[in-house]
């Protein structure tokens, strides 16, 4: 399988989901919508965005939630999915929901599109706060959002809370929050993904 990727954007979910998994995915980066080996990325994704998962048989995902899912169901003894018709599944695609639409589009959709009005982005940026209010109340106690253990969910979340530091959100104001990210960040897989997608942000900055 070949994921498309673009560094620390939503699809290093999907690349933390096959490194915990253990999964033979190859990441290809994307750049102004070019493959890495000078490809039309429209080829691949129609939509043109990440990340996109080109199986085997060349069927192509291109939804972060179904990409997500469909590399933790090729290996259910890892645990990032609880199993079909369980209630914890369909909490799964609650939260997987929400993160994608609620936060992902909703909010920092507009505060990254460069040709967002100011307004927009401020109005966008303000509904960070509460995201973070509710995300406190779904871990209560535990560790993870979905379960006793990590899954894909946790995979999104973290690539997310990237996000909210990089637009100036201090995390320290949400200590649960800020615990969460520090003890998934040391993760190996986690880190293994960041690591190799830092290192392509540097190479393009260089």
């Amino acid at each position: 399988m070949e994921l498309f990727a673009s560094p620390l954007a939503c699809s290093l979910a999907s690349h933390i989901t096959a490194l915990e998994a253990g999964l033979p995915v190859k990441v290809r980066f994307i750049e102004n919508k070019k493959t890495d080996d000078g490809g039309d990325y429209f080829d691949i994704s129609s939509k043109g965005y990440v990340p996109a998962l080109k199986l085997d048989d060349g069927v192509i995902l291109n939804e972060g939630p179904s990409v997500l899912q469909y590399l933790a169901d090729r290996k259910p003894e890892a645990g990032l999915a609880p199993a079909w018709g369980t209630l914890e599944r369909y909490q799964l695609i609650d939260m997987l929901n929400y993160l994608s639409t609620e936060v992902h589009k909703k909010l920092f959709y507009y505060i990254f599109n460069p040709t967002a009005a100011e307004a927009t982005k401020a109005a966008a940026k303000e509904g960070l706060g509460p995201t973070l209010d509710y995300l406190t109340r779904r871990l209560g106690d535990g560790e993870y959002l979905v379960g006793a253990r990590f899954t894909v969910a946790d995979a999104y979340f973290v690539t997310m809370l990237n996000w909210y530091a990089f637009v100036g959100v201090d995390l320290k104001k949400w200590p649960k929050i800020a615990a969460y990210q520090a003890r998934h960040l040391a993760r190996p897989a986690v880190a293994q993904a960041m690591a190799v997608e830092m290192a392509e942000r540097k190479r393009r900055a260089a």
